[in-house]
C-alpha cells in the first residue's frame, strides 16, 4: 500500500535533507528566485533501500540514479510502498538499456549522442511513455566524460528535435572537478537560452548554491543528504 503523509509538519526529520533544503531556500532567496522553480534531485545511487527510506519518509520524492540495473533492483519495490516517486537517470545510458530506461525513469538527463537519440525515439513511440529528456553538455570538453561538446550543442539539439522528433526539456552538465563551476554553469545557461530551453540540471553537493545563482532548475545532491557512499548494490 502506498504511503504519502498528508502534512509536511508531521514528517519525520532527516538531518541531511533538512540542511540541504535550507541551503537551497537560502540560495534561491539570495538569487531572487522562487523556491518552487528549483527541484532537488536526491542522488541515491549506490545506497540501499534502508538508507533511502528515511529520506522518502521525510518528504523527498525526486531521486537520481546512475545505473539502470541498480535502479531496477530497488525502486519498483520502493515505488509500490511510497506514492509520488519521480526517478531521474543521471548516469550514462547504453543504447541497449534504452528500453528499460524509458520504462523505469521519469527523466533521462544524459542524452549525449545521435545513436541514443534514435533508440530513445523508437522506444518512446513503442512504449507510449514520454520521460523528460535532457541533453548532457560536456562543458569542459573532457575526453573521459560523456556529453556533447558546446560547439556541437545547437546542431545536436536541432537533430534531436527535427530528425528524431524528441521533446528536449533541458540541459545537464558536470563541470570539471578542478575548474571554477560558475564558468560552466554560465555556459550551459547560454546554450539553453539560445535553444529556447528553460530547464537546467547543474550543481551537486559541493556547488549547488552557485548553480542556483546561474539558473539551475534541478540540483543533484547526494553526499550532503546521504553521507559518503559505500558499497554498490550488486
Amino acid at each position: 500500500m502506498s504511503r504519502h503523509p498528508a502534512h509536511l509538519d508531521v514528517l519525520p526529520p532527516h538531518p541531511g535533507l533538512t540542511d540541504v533544503r535550507q541551503r537551497i531556500a537560502a540560495a534561491a532567496a539570495e538569487a531572487g528566485r522562487p523556491l518552487a522553480d528549483i527541484t532537488l534531485v536526491a542522488v541515491s545511487k549506490t545506497f540501499e533501500p534502508a538508507a533511502i527510506e528515511p529520506v522518502i519518509e521525510a518528504g523527498q520524492r525526486v531521486f537520481g540514479e546512475n545505473r539502470v540495473q541498480e535502479s531496477k533492483a530497488k525502486w519498483p519495490e520502493l515505488k509500490s510502498r511510497f506514492a509520488g516517486i519521480t526517478l531521474h537517470l543521471i548516469g550514462p545510458l547504453q543504447s541497449n538499456k534504452a528500453a528499460e530506461a524509458v520504462a523505469l525513469f521519469d527523466c533521462i538527463q544524459t542524452l549525449d549522442r545521435e545513436k541514443l537519440a534514435r533508440v530513445l525515439a523508437d522506444e518512446i513511440q513503442r512504449q507510449g511513455r514520454q520521460p523528460d529528456l535532457f541533453v548532457e553538455i560536456n562543458t569542459g570538453e573532457e575526453e573521459q566524460k560523456a556529453g556533447i561538446r558546446p560547439r556541437e550543442a545547437d546542431r545536436f539539439i536541432a537533430a534531436c528535435r527535427d530528425t528524431y522528433g524528441l521533446k528536449i526539456a533541458g540541459l545537464m552538465c558536470i563541470p570539471p572537478a578542478d575548474e571554477e563551476p560558475a564558468l560552466h554553469f554560465a555556459l550551459l545557461e547560454t546554450i539553453a537560452k539560445r535553444n529556447g530551453l528553460k530547464q537546467l540540471s547543474m550543481g551537486m553537493s559541493a556547488d549547488f548554491e552557485t548553480a542556483i545563482r546561474f539558473g539551475a532548475t534541478h540540483v543533484r545532491v547526494g553526499s550532503a543528504i546521504f553521507g559518503e557512499r559505500f558499497k554498490k548494490l550488486a
